[in-house]
């Protein structure tokens, strides 16, 4: 699909992935609605990136305002991109160290956020891109953000891993699901990338994870997310598929 002049939603769109991936859609063309959370910065951000760019306060978990958000993307041009980054992890063993049960509350609340919203924010994209006429051979495409955590979780990801693995086990039901509306859906599961998390994190440090990766032996850009994502959107017969993203990592138990 080309990405000219289409109209495109990006969850998480106030920094990293999400912000990395609003810019490159932005500079092909697109009129980008980014959806953030209302303490996100988003609108500065929105505001810097130029008039093609719009921000619209939401939780993902939320059906009336992402359905709101939706619907603000698709004023501007019929949505027929999703790039969905938001989500959330959490560090948690299945017991603590007095041998106590982790939190199920914890648990609960990673996957509401990460797979029940990537289900919610996927189900009301769809239902808006199905109204659309097709352009080229898609009506839209859809694409999700997991984790290599959901292929080797470590030790302590329980409730992120979970949650991201859900997102892989939704793609390909998902994309045949639609494939009779003409749109696409695909996963992006990316490994260690350079996102404001890590920037809290010592140069040192920072270092010894981009050291973990074969090659290359360094943190991914969140550019290079952004440019996977519009590969997906421009490349008709990716669908159905998550893509590893990771420089062949294979995370250790720890």
């Amino acid at each position: 699909m080309n990405i000219d002049g289409i109209g495109a939603l990006v969850t998480g769109g106030a920094s990293g992935l999400g912000k990395a991936t609003a810019q490159r859609l932005l500079s092909l063309g697109a009129k980008v609605t980014i959806v953030d959370l209302p303490t996100s910065g988003g609108q500065g951000v929105a505001d810097a990136m130029g008039s093609n760019a719009t921000f619209f306060a939401a939780d993902v978990t939320d059906g009336e305002q992402m359905q709101a958000a939706v619907e603000m993307a698709g004023k501007f041009a019929p949505l027929r991109a999703t790039v969905h980054c938001a989500g959330r992890g959490h560090t948690m063993r299945v017991l603590d160290r007095e041998g106590q049960p982790g939190s199920l509350e914890a648990f609960a609340g990673v996957i509401q956020t990460n797979l029940i919203g990537s289900f919610n924010v996927l189900r009301l994209s769809a239902a808006a891109m199905a109204r659309n006429e097709p352009a080229e051979e898609d009506r839209g495409v859809i694409i999700m953000t997991a984790s290599v955590a959901a292929f080797e979780g470590q030790i302590g990801q329980i409730p992120y891993a979970s949650s991201k693995a859900g997102i892989v086990g939704m793609t390909i039901v998902a994309a045949r699901d639609l494939a009779s509306k003409s749109i696409r859906v695909c996963t992006i599961a990316p490994g260690i990338f350079d996102t404001p998390l890590l920037a809290r994190l010592s140069e040192d440090v920072r270092a010894s994870l981009g050291r973990s990766v074969p090659h290359p032996s360094r943190l991914g850009k969140p550019e290079e997310f952004a440019l996977m994502a519009t590969q997906i959107i421009e490349n008709p017969v990716l669908n159905g598929e998550t893509i590893r993203l990771d420089g062949a990592l294979r995370m250790p138990p720890r």
